[in-house]
């Protein structure tokens, strides 16, 4: 039997998990199955598993291509790396203004996934606990929020703002808007698009956030 190279492997399990992208875009990702995958790649199911013991080790390696393929931390560093010569209140605007350009583009694709996978992690935590761990390295939302909690403890801790909350209370308030305006816009534009859909767009949700985000820093615009 020839020797199988570690090129061939990286080939075929990206078929395999390009494959579960896919069907995640085409269906909801708790009832993507194994079945689904082997019938998309045309692969048999002992080459399936030759290279993963689940449909969770599967998702696992998905996400983790999703990662490196759609990131934001480059743009995230560069607003931030540029925040020392701009003032606060821009800084926010950029942020969310950026955060809108990602939702936009990804709206129905990644951004669809991770919410679904949000839902499956209410209904068996077990499983995206796994799926997660075979992701490794940190998300867009995590890497996000750890950068501009940061910048805006360090902006508090300075004395240069006088907010109306504290930076635990700022992280909180940043982190339940950005996953509402995500849920808001995937249901109003996924699933049910109905006649609010217009008002549930990433470009004007964020600028809410953002003259939000603002006023509890205690920026007057």
């Amino acid at each position: 039997m020839p020797k199988v190279t570690e090129e061939y492997i990286i080939n075929k399990k990206k078929k395999v998990t390009d494959a579960a992208y896919e069907l995640c875009l085409e269906k909801t990702v708790s009832t993507v199955t194994m079945q689904d995958i082997i019938n998309r790649t045309g692969l048999s199911q002992g080459g399936i598993y030759r290279f993963y013991r689940d449909i969770d080790e599967i998702f696992g390696d998905m996400l983790a291509d999703m990662r490196e393929r759609v990131s934001i931390k480059e743009q995230v560093d560069e607003i931030l790396l540029e925040a020392a010569t701009r003032p606060v209140g821009e800084v926010t605007y950029r942020i969310c203004d950026m955060l809108a350009d990602y939702m936009e583009a990804e709206l129905m694709g990644v951004q669809k996934v991770d919410f679904e996978m949000s839902i499956l992690a209410m209904n068996a935590p077990e499983r995206v606990e796994k799926i997660l761990a075979g992701a490794k390295g940190e998300g867009n939302k995590e890497y996000l929020m750890r950068r501009t909690s940061e910048y805006y403890k360090q902006k508090l801790d300075s004395g240069v703002l006088h907010a109306k909350v504290n930076e635990i209370e700022l992280l909180t308030y940043i982190s339940s808007a950005y996953t509402g305006i995500q849920t808001s816009c995937i249901v109003y534009n996924c699933y049910n698009k109905g006649p609010f859909s217009s008002v549930f767009q990433p470009r004007t949700q964020f600028k809410v956030l953002a003259k939000t985000v603002n006023y509890l820093l205690g920026i007057e615009e």
